[in-house]
Order: C-alpha cells, then structure tokens, then sequence
C-alpha cells in the first residue's frame, strides 16, 4: 500500500481543493525519493521539472509555492526544479503516477534510473548518497543507467566529458555490473 508521509496527504487535499482545473506535475527530487522509495529523509519542498498545462505555473505558485498560506499551514511546499535539472530526453515515457485519488492533481514520478540521472549535474554529497540508496534499495544495473545516459543525455549535456567521469568513477561502485 502506497502512503506518504505527514504533512504531505492533507498539503496536497488543500492543494487539490484550491486548483480551478486539473494539473500535471512530473516530480523529482527528495520528496519522491522520501516518498515512494522511502528514503531516511525529511523534505519540506516537492520538486517537479513539468507542469501541464503550462498557464497553471503561476496560479500553482501562488496557491502551493513557498511564500503561499498552505506553505506556512503545512510547512511544505511546490516548487519548479525547471532549469535547475537535466534529464533524460525521453523520462516522460517512464513516468509513473503516484495513486493520492486527488480530483484535479496529478503527480508523476521519474522512475529511478531517470532520477538518478538528474542528479548528475550537481552531483552533490547527497546526490551521491541518493544514488547509492536507490541503487542498493532496488538493485540498479549499470549498463540500463549508462545505456541512458548514452542516448538520451550525453549528446546534448555540457560538460559531457566530465558527467562521464563521474558515471564511471564515482558512481558505477554503487551499481550491480
């Protein structure tokens, strides 16, 4: 059984409740990895890096983003990753939906080789301790992870050569061959 921790269920009923149509968000970052994959981690921000349709980006701010009542009621809040994050050319073909049986609010997720491979630009300490938790959780193989990154990532990221190192060099351990 799917279930997400405290304050997230009542933040998105509010949100939910307060949205005029029906939104789309495709999701990254800690709140999926706390959420559907259960890492040891609080986080009070929900990254998403799509929204559909587009014209809700700013009404969604308003009524969930950081500075907004329902922010400081639940102490968590809805934010674009937009610009922040790469990703894989085609993750949205592996979305996945998270099941809240909310009316008007859709969240997907990236699944988690493509999660991982947003978290290659900054490749920050806890990047990389995410890596190893979804690699180790669910027994991530490193050529599906480097297949993607071949395809749908390298021939367009700056900084490839670099990106590349840290694949094989500081992630790659974390992988099952």
């Amino acid at each position: 059984m799917f279930s997400i921790p405290s304050p997230w269920p009542d933040f998105f009923v509010a949100v939910d409740q307060g949205l005029t149509s029906a939104v789309e968000l495709h999701c990254v970052g800690g709140f999926v990895l706390t959420a559907v994959y259960k890492l040891p981690r609080t986080t009070g921000d929900l990254d998403y890096i799509s929204i559909t349709p587009q014209y809700l980006a700013s009404p969604l701010e308003e009524l969930a983003g950081v500075a907004s009542p329902l922010a400081k009621k639940y102490r968590v809040y809805i934010q674009s990753a937009g610009g922040i994050t790469d990703y894989p050319e085609d993750y949205e073909i592996r979305v996945q939906v998270l099941p809240l049986e909310l009316s008007k609010l859709t969240l997907k997720t990236l699944d988690p080789y493509d999660i991982v491979l947003s978290k290659l630009a900054r490749n920050s300490p806890k990047d990389r301790w995410d890596v190893q938790f979804l690699s180790s959780q669910l027994g991530m193989e490193f050529h599906i992870l480097y297949e993607r990154w071949e395809k749908e990532m390298k021939p367009w990221i700056a900084n490839a050569e670099r990106h590349e190192t840290t694949l094989n060099v500081v992630w790659k351990p974390y992988f099952k061959p």
